[in-house]
């Protein structure tokens, strides 16, 4: 994007105003659709894309089918190195109420979801990392899990 209400830069950060700021264009980093009648959705962030096989999977979208399930009450999915497909899909869960397996998290995926889509490892968490105003930080969650 571009325009007179794009910021100038990050702070004190050059390399990343560098990466991020290319003849007066902003790159997000948001990942976007577009409907038949030029709408526009934003799907998720580059950055946070997992790529299994080849294969673009975005995490909101397998976040937004584990929240179907009611005794969930949140989510975070990342990508994790895997020898075979590049990255796996791991799902770290928060349940409102007990009740639910692993294994039956990812049942209900594999009903909704193409199968390499659905996450390999279900975890369960008392809590996810999050900012000050609620948002899940998935970039937490994968240094919790990665050490990276």
């Amino acid at each position: 994007m571009r325009g007179p209400q794009v910021m100038k830069g990050y702070w004190n950060r050059p390399e990343e105003t560098a990466e991020a700021i290319k003849e007066s264009w902003f790159y997000t980093g948001d990942i976007g659709v577009m409907s038949e009648d030029g709408h526009f959705r934003i799907v998720d962030r580059k950055k946070d894309m997992i790529l299994v096989s080849g294969f673009n999977v975005y995490p909101n979208e397998v976040e937004e089918c584990i929240a179907r399930i009611p005794q969930v009450q949140e989510s975070a999915v990342i990508g994790v190195a895997d020898s075979q497909s590049g990255e796996a899909v791991h799902a770290y869960v928060v349940l409102r109420e007990e009740g639910i397996s692993e294994k039956e998290v990812i049942a209900h995926c594999k009903q909704e979801l193409a199968g390499y889509k659905v996450p390999r490892k279900v975890v369960f968490w008392q809590e996810l990392p999050k900012t000050p105003v609620g948002k899940v930080l998935r970039k937490e969650v994968r240094a919790r899990v990665t050490g990276s």
